[in-house]
């Protein structure tokens, strides 16, 4: 009988079975349910059912991470609701308005583990595959379910295999390589299946670079993505792992049959920009050089971690932002912003004429940073879908923070190789 992928490998374990395989219907008990600003919404879901038990609250973790804090009323309402349910219920897990972005936060709280099968309100869980875990978005009614019932269906998906060679050039970054994953393969290339990266070159990547490519994954239309286990992975996690976890990575078998394989060379990588205003409309830098920009935000779960923050400081040291355009930082989370005060690398930017905001999604998610008709973006987050950052009429690109931070310098986008 032929090995088995990540996938499946841990959709059988968490749903009771020796084996599945792509394509069969499965029972599985999620060890993690993440929601985040629209627990309001899973809430109302439960009431309007009559439902008043959790099958198990150490499962759930509530992070408010959208429009944090409130800006209106109405925001202020929903956010009451989800601590009202966090405290009456138990939920050790919930971190307010000053935490961070979701995924980050949980992450960096040592709740995500390899071998873990974590499902949430938001379409970027495919980061928890950075871990070795299999996270994916669900919507807020199916949430509710699981709070109820403890388990959701689920398809076993197909598996592609990338394979990584090569090193990535002064300059180039892990979203340099998914934006050209995503150019070639498109937002609909791997519709419902999981992802594996494997090669010696992926050895090399941070466990922030891994973070990047998982969650950027998201935008080839994956169920999952993963980075198998390895050494980095147990250093991330040591010291942090939730108590209540054991540490079992899961590796697929060295025969593991794949829908897919695709070979990537790193060192043909050069810096890569996706325009409007789709993610899979993307370009190699020198075709793009030169477009004015208005804004920068450096910002979102796929490249507001202390390692792109420190990217962008390395750039911008001694140089100043261009006068003609708004530099706008915000960390992924709490922690990353203390680090980044340690360390000197906010008030070098601070210093470069950025702009800090608190922890969050922040303008990714349509809060803050938003744009009048006819002005351009350059952004480090994962989407620049027409009107996601305020005018229909305005314009999103999407970068590394290395091109961010030397487009911010020259108010055009810009090759960040000439700063390395």
């Amino acid at each position: 009988m032929p090995g088995f992928t990540i996938a499946e490998k841990i959709l059988a374990a968490k749903s009771g079975r020796t084996s599945v395989r792509p394509g069969e219907i499965v029972d599985a008990y999620p060890d993690l349910v993440m929601s985040h600003t629209a627990t309001w919404r899973s809430v109302s879901v439960m009431q309007k059912v009559g439902a008043t038990k959790l099958y198990d609250p150490d499962r759930l973790a509530v992070v408010l991470d959208h429009i944090a804090p409130a800006k209106t009323e109405k925001n202020a309402t929903d956010q009451q609701v989800s601590r009202n349910f966090a405290r009456t219920n138990g939920i050790n897990k919930f971190y307010d308005v000053d935490a961070g972005i979701a995924h980050l936060v949980l992450m960096e709280a040592g709740h995500v583990v390899p071998g873990d099968l974590i499902v949430g309100t938001d379409s970027h869980c495919t980061i928890y595959g950075s871990l070795g875990a299999l996270g994916t978005g669900i919507g807020y009614t199916e949430v509710a379910s699981v709070w109820i019932t403890g388990k959701l269906w689920m398809k076993v998906p197909e598996t592609f295999k990338i394979v990584l060679s090569g090193k990535l050039a002064p300059g180039v970054y892990s979203k340099d390589l998914m934006l050209h994953l995503i150019g070639t393969l498109g937002a609909d290339g791997c519709g419902y299946k999981a992802v594996e990266f494997h090669g010696h070159a992926t050895t090399g990547l941070s466990v922030s670079e891994r973070m990047t490519m998982t969650n950027l994954a998201m935008e080839m239309g994956v169920k999952c993505a993963f980075v198998p286990p390895d050494a980095k992975t147990e250093e991330y996690l040591r010291g942090r792992m939730d108590k209540s976890k054991q540490y079992h990575p899961v590796s697929a078998d060295a025969d593991a049959v794949y829908e897919k394989e695709l070979p990537v060379d790193l060192g043909k990588l050069g810096p890569m920009v996706a325009c409007p205003h789709e993610v899979e409309n993307t370009k190699p830098i020198q075709q793009v050089e030169g477009t004015r920009i208005d804004q920068a935000f450096l910002g979102s779960c796929a490249n507001a971690k202390y390692e792109d923050l420190e990217v962008a400081a390395r750039i911008l040291k001694g140089r100043r932002v261009h006068p003609n355009v708004r530099l706008i930082i915000t960390p992924g989370s709490k922690q990353i912003l203390l680090e980044a005060s340690k360390t000197g690398v906010f008030q070098t930017l601070l210093e470069a004429g950025g702009m800090f905001t608190n922890p969050g999604c922040g303008a990714c998610a349509g809060d803050g940073g938003i744009m009048a008709d006819g002005e351009v973006c350059l952004s480090t987050a994962n989407r620049n879908f027409i009107g996601r950052m305020g005018s229909s009429k305005a314009e999103i690109y999407l970068s590394s923070p290395a091109t961010l931070a030397a487009s911010a310098i020259k108010g055009v986008i810009s090759d960040p190789r000439e700063f390395f």
